[in-house]
């Protein structure tokens, strides 16, 4: 099978070497460049690299998307589609030749959207970025996702695997203009809807956020409980930064009547609960939340339901309770996820000292 990986990019020469060292099982590599100001374009093309750039403008992701993706030549069997901030673990051909037999047109492999220091995944999903070539478009100005017009079958592997080292300096400014438009496109869109709702609340565009995302909760797709139980999240964070509790409180009530099987609505009433200096509710909460064992593989789940976050607060609401030999149990619980977080070690330290 021929094999192509495509991508586009602008102004990534950091991450050349190590993503095309990545991406180099491929037979061939195509790479859009719309605009690179940096030697981005020489440093792929000593790299033996297919190189085209065009300007996109007004700029939208699906369309850049298509321009790569024409970039392929007609006997191309599979394309991958990466970014160059991102780095497949080695073999991954041998595993995509294993699992793609003869009418597969997709495949959904995992990916490591955020990593801790040290390289153990944050927070993990699968994706499905690679695919045949004929019949695929990239729809969305942001956001975007492949479409098809045909019936798709799917393969999947656990043993591909995609890392995302994303450089943080890098602006994302341009994303919630592009939500908006993709919206006003897509008006019925449900994922793209909660996007834009979320997009709001990460700028602080409290009554934006819930509006919108009271909008998304009403579409008739928007069916996906865990990303509806995520909207009732946001809404109850942009009540909770309003400091309008009680309706705030309200919302993640609804939260976790409507995904009762995710950890993250309980650690959010939680986190409501501390500011509140309610301790029995935070006690609670926090014990619901370690009932939950399963950990679901989207990308919609918060990185602190499942990191040192719940031993913490229960260690906290436990002090307060009174339960002191608890306490110290939880908070050595959450300093074996952390051991470093100096604020946990001084919890600690007045723990034991009231135990004294």
């Amino acid at each position: 099978m021929k094999i192509c990986v495509y991508a586009i990019c602008k102004n990534e020469e950091k991450f050349v070497d190590r993503w095309y060292n990545s991406m180099k099982e491929a037979d061939e590599i195509y790479v859009l460049d719309t605009g690179s100001t940096d030697n981005t374009v020489e440093k792929l093309k000593e790299k033996g690299i297919n190189v085209e750039v065009k300007i996109i403008s007004p700029w939208r992701f699906d369309v850049a998307r298509n321009e790569s993706l024409q970039m392929l030549p007609n006997d191309t069997d599979i394309c991958v589609c990466t970014d160059l901030d991102e780095v497949f673990n080695k073999g991954w051909r041998k595993e995509l030749e294993k699992v793609w037999k003869k009418d597969t047109t997709r495949c959904r492999y995992i990916y490591n959207w955020s990593l801790d220091k040290n390289n153990k995944p944050i927070v993990r999903f699968y994706y499905e970025k690679i695919h045949s070539l004929k019949n695929y478009k990239w729809i969305y100005p942001v956001h975007e996702v492949l479409t098809t017009n045909i019936k798709e079958n799917y393969c999947t592997s656990d043993k591909i695997i995609l890392n995302h080292y994303p450089d943080s300096k890098k602006s994302r400014s341009s994303y919630l203009s592009l939500l908006e438009l993709s919206v006003k496109e897509y008006p019925e869109n449900d994922r793209n809807t909660h996007y834009l709702g979320r997009e709001y609340m990460y700028y602080g565009k409290w009554n934006e956020c819930i509006d919108t995302l009271i909008k998304h909760l009403g579409l008739k797709s928007a069916t996906w409980k865990d990303e509806r139980c995520a909207s009732m999240r946001f809404i109850a964070r942009s009540y909770k930064a309003l400091k309008r509790y009680d309706e705030a409180k309200m919302w993640l009530e609804k939260a976790k009547k409507e995904a009762p099987h995710l950890r993250d609505p309980y650690i959010e009433m939680a986190l409501l609960n501390y500011i509140l200096e309610e301790w029995d509710e935070l006690k609670e909460n926090c014990l619901k939340a370690l009932e939950i064992k399963t950990h679901e593989r989207t990308y919609i789940n918060e990185p602190f339901s499942w990191n040192e976050t719940v031993y913490d607060l229960l260690s906290i609401a436990l002090f307060n309770l009174g339960e002191k030999e608890e306490s110290l149990k939880y908070v050595n619980k959450a300093l074996e996820i952390a051991p470093d977080n100096k604020r946990i070690i001084d919890n600690k330290s007045i723990i034991e000292k009231s135990l004294r």
